[in-house]
């Protein structure tokens, strides 16, 4: 599903091949269809195994520090995450950083949270098709609040080039809160 993804923002065939294509999709939607599960049955968000949690919204990433003392992530984005110039769309990495806050909460034991505010900085341009670490960290507590810090590099040899910082506020939900 991600190369298809891939494949539709990076091909351009002829009106025929399009065509084609869409009656094939069309296909594949009717025999998905009778299988929709509902949200906490199916793999989307609940399959760690997978790039993104099995999510095909969720940058492909997969989780490979989850403890109290944060979290890290490795992955890379593609042609599907482009903005311009092969450089990632910056609206996709708060989308990873969001989940990343959520799985930092998470790791480091807090109760359920939702996030309260997100900041970005982007420090360097973040490229497509190159292995990528993402890491965050609970900075501190205050009550219901957790205060994440993160960043996301790519490693260069002994080096990192720091693409973007995190500064995130998520907060526990009262009893009741969706």
């Amino acid at each position: 599903m991600r190369r298809l993804g891939d494949l539709s923002v990076s091909a351009a065939p002829d009106d025929d091949v399009w065509a084609g294509a869409a009656d094939q999709i069309e296909k594949l939607v009717a025999e998905l269809e009778p299988a929709v599960a509902p949200e906490g049955v199916c793999p989307a968000g609940r399959a760690p195994s997978l790039p993104g949690m099995g999510s095909l919204m969720l940058p492909p990433f997969r989780v490979v520090k989850f403890d109290p003392d944060g979290v890290e992530m490795r992955g890379q984005f593609s042609r599907f995450h482009v903005g311009g110039n092969s450089a990632v769309h910056g609206g996709v990495l708060p989308l990873l950083f969001d989940w990343l806050c959520g799985m930092v909460v998470h790791g480091a034991q807090r109760p359920i949270s939702r996030t309260a505010y997100l900041k970005v900085d982007y420090r360097h341009v973040t490229p497509i098709d190159t292995p990528l670490v993402a890491r965050g960290r609970v900075s501190r507590v205050e009550g219901r609040k957790s205060f994440i810090t993160g960043e996301l590099v790519e490693p260069r040899g002994d080096q990192e080039i720091l693409c973007a910082e995190l500064d995130a506020l998520m907060v526990q939900l009262l009893p009741g809160q969706p």
